[in-house]
């Protein structure tokens, strides 16, 4: 009689994507070392009529080996070894299943603007705010747009080391900030190209075309929006540029 296996154990396996056959004689095999398919159809509850294919299925994922002979004989190999073996396989099929999916279906997921469940928070409060801008700027891969209004200075300092670490990136960064800036806005001048701008309405954030921050108020934030609604993001971004265009350039 063969030694109870845990259903936990049975259970991972076929999550692997053993079947149960193929689990029943996997453990048998490792229970009793090499041995014949007979022997294991017997033993393993295996039918007789299965147990060639459920062999020859365990030997092309890569948990047992056979040797010649007659009669052929199995023999597992070590769990660490077939889990590595797995692992490996698995990896080769995301990398199908994404030269074959991700591939084709992503430019028709872009080029029709599908999203599902686009986002629009309102954060109130500087901690909120300073988070969100925290994360956004964090994982900006290409470019980021930044408008800083003079009413955004009270928390834009605390924001400086966050923007100094940029320059350890590949990220382009384009900053508008007041003709009149202090000393502190013209640290941002090492971080990436500053332009001024009087009469910046709002300030904010936008990271790769793909989400965006504003931020309305007049002496201090009062009022934040994170989105990343394809239409209001393209909204922020042109208008970023149309005042960027007319911007006057920093003077190093």
């Amino acid at each position: 009689m063969t030694e109870p296996v845990s259903e936990k154990a049975r259970k991972t396996l076929r999550e692997i994507g053993l079947t149960e056959y193929e689990t029943r004689a996997y453990m048998y095999l490792l229970r009793t070392g090499a041995t014949t398919a007979s022997r294991i159809s017997g033993n393993a509850n295996v039918p007789y009529s299965k147990i060639y294919e459920v062999l020859n299925s365990l030997e092309r994922k890569g948990w047992i080996e056979t040797r010649s002979g007659r009669p052929r004989r199995y023999y597992p190999k070590s769990p660490i070894e077939a889990l590595d073996a797995t692992r490996l396989r698995i990896e080769n099929k995301m990398k199908d299943w994404r030269n074959s999916v991700v591939e084709e279906l992503q430019p028709l997921y872009e080029k029709r603007e599908i999203r599902e469940k686009p986002d629009v928070w309102i954060l109130r409060g500087e901690y909120d705010a300073v988070a969100k801008i925290k994360d956004l700027v964090s994982n900006a891969k290409n470019h980021l747009m930044i408008a800083l209004p003079a009413f955004t200075e009270p928390f834009m300092f605390s924001l400086l080391p966050l923007f100094k670490s940029l320059l350890d990136t590949n990220v382009k960064v384009s900053i508008m900030v007041p003709k009149d800036r202090n000393e502190n806005m013209k640290v941002l001048e090492n971080i990436g190209e500053v332009r001024l701008k009087d009469n910046m309405f709002g300030g904010g954030l936008i990271a790769d075309g793909r989400e965006a921050i504003l931020i309305l108020g007049e002496k201090k934030t009062s009022l934040t929006i994170w989105s990343d609604h394809l239409g209001l993001v393209k909204f922020a971004k042109d208008y970023f540029q149309h005042l960027w265009d007319s911007a006057e350039k920093a003077q190093q």
